[in-house]
Order: C-alpha cells, then sequence, then structure tokens
C-alpha cells in the first residue's frame, strides 16, 4: 500500500497519465507499504514509470541496431566512439539533444542491452524534468553499460511481488554459450502485464525473451534462463525537485561542489 505523509488520506489520480495511475494502483494494491513525504513526490514517481515505459516504446521503434561493445556504433554529430564503445557526449553539444537524437536517428546507433537499457531511462527523466535541469544534471554524459551518474540508477534486490511497471531488470542466463557472450543475459523494463522492452527483442512477453536467451545456452545445458529478483529505478526522490511543475531549485556551493538547497 502507499501512505504519504503517514496520512490516510486517498490519493486522486484523476489527473494522472493513464500509465501512471496503473503504477500507483499496482503499488497501491501491494501488501508492502511505500511511503512518500509529499503527493508531489508520488505523483512524480508514478509519471516518471509512465514516461520510462514510453521511452522503451519510442525506443522499439527507433530502428537502434544490436551490437557487441566492439562493434558499437553511434552518430558522431552528437557522441565519441570510445575504444571501448561507449557513447562520450562531445563538447557543446546539449545532452537533451544528443538523448533525442538516438530516438529520431536510431538506426545510426548501434548498442547492447544494458546501455539501451539506460538510454530509455534518460529520456523518460528527461521527459520528466525540465531540460535546463537535465543539461546542467547530466553534462559530461557517458552512455556505457550501466555506467551512470551520481548513483542515479540505485539497484535492490526486491520480492517478486515489487517488480512495477517502469522497474529496470534483469533476465540472467547462468549456463550461456561461452562464444556468445551477449546471451549471458537480458536487460529490460517492465511493461504492462507479462510484457517487457529489452534490446533487440523489442517490446515481448517473458516467454520470448526467456526462450530467446535458452538458444544461447551451452550444448547440453539444462538450466533454464530467469528473472531475477534486482530492481533498478531512476532516484525519482532527488529528480523530483527538478519536476516540469516544481520551483526552480536553489544552489549553494560547499566544498567546491554544488548542492541543491
Amino acid at each position: 500500500m502507499i501512505s504519504v505523509a503517514n496520512a490516510g488520506m486517498p490519493v486522486n489520480t484523476a489527473s494522472w497519465s493513464p500509465v501512471a495511475r496503473i503504477a500507483y494502483e499496482q503499488k497501491n494494491n501491494s501488501p508492502i507499504t511505500y511511503r512518500y513525504s509529499t503527493f508531489e513526490r508520488l505523483r512524480f514517481e508514478m509519471e516518471l514509470r509512465a514516461a520510462i515505459v514510453a521511452a522503451a516504446e519510442a525506443m522499439s521503434r527507433s530502428g537502434l541496431r544490436f551490437a557487441n561493445f566492439d562493434r558499437a556504433q553511434c552518430n558522431g554529430e552528437f557522441w565519441i566512439l570510445t575504444p571501448a564503445g561507449g557513447f562520450q557526449l562531445r563538447n557543446g553539444v546539449a545532452p537533451a539533444d544528443a538523448i533525442r537524437d538516438i530516438f529520431v536517428n536510431g538506426p545510426m546507433y548501434a548498442t547492447e542491452c544494458a546501455t539501451a537499457t539506460v538510454i530509455v531511462a534518460y529520456k523518460g527523466i528527461l521527459d520528466s524534468i525540465r531540460p535546463a535541469d537535465f543539461n546542467r544534471l547530466f553534462s559530461g554524459l557517458l552512455l556505457y553499460d550501466w555506467h551512470t551518474q551520481d548513483n542515479l540508477l540505485p539497484a535492490r534486490e526486491a520480492a517478486p511481488e515489487e517488480k512495477y511497471i517502469g522497474d529496470l531488470l534483469y533476465f540472467n542466463n547462468p549456463e550461456f554459450n561461452p562464444a556468445t557472450p551477449e546471451w549471458r543475459g537480458e536487460n529490460v523494463v517492465k511493461m504492462y502485464g507479462d510484457f517487457y522492452y529489452g534490446h533487440p527483442f523489442g517490446v515481448a512477453p517473458y516467454r520470448t525473451i526467456i526462450d530467446g536467451l535458452n538458444r544461447g545456452r551451452m550444448e547440453g545445458s539444462t538450466t533454464s534462463a530467469y528473472l531475477t529478483n534486482e530492481v533498478v529505478f531512476p532516484n525519482s526522490n532527488f529528480l523530483s525537485r527538478f519536476a516540469l511543475d516544481a520551483p526552480p531549485a536553489i544552489f549553494a556551493r560547499i566544498g567546491g561542489r554544488r548542492y541543491a538547497l
């Protein structure tokens, strides 16, 4: 269930987006209590979940190609391809513009599932906060595997019933074929019902992803791929202060670093 500021008042979700309402109902119907300090923070998380789902749907239509890090590609107008296969933001390029370009010019890009999932998370965040704040928070952006800035995507172990729409999850394939290490697992976004977004599967049901990973197992393997209990989701409490309808943040410089007050 959901508790806001330890109050028992019902939450009016009539003005929320449909997916945000789904996310709210899922968490509110849980036997686990989720506590929020304000209604604004609650709504921000649910709308962020909706934005991540929309970004995953857009990514599945973008034409982004699948490749291991040694064959990664990107649009050189916005990114520098690193020797390790990551995408480093070019000097003078706004992070928001560079993230949007992946969804507009997807066929110019090729990467693996972890980087694709992180890109989806960044796009969901971009669509949930003020662009100027996004550009400031993510200046010097590097897209590479699960590399993120400032603990943006904290991970935790969760019970199976704690997986909600918009969560970033992982399918493990413990007996993958070493000749095809790209099938050691699949990073995904939880979508509606039994569906997930994962690169290169697109938006697909649970069984399709399991079967696809199992085809990449070692000969004679008897251990199936499976969905783990690792859950990753953006730090919505931190990001909510930059919401589109939030007042501008006030910053102070302490010890050479900037902190929001």
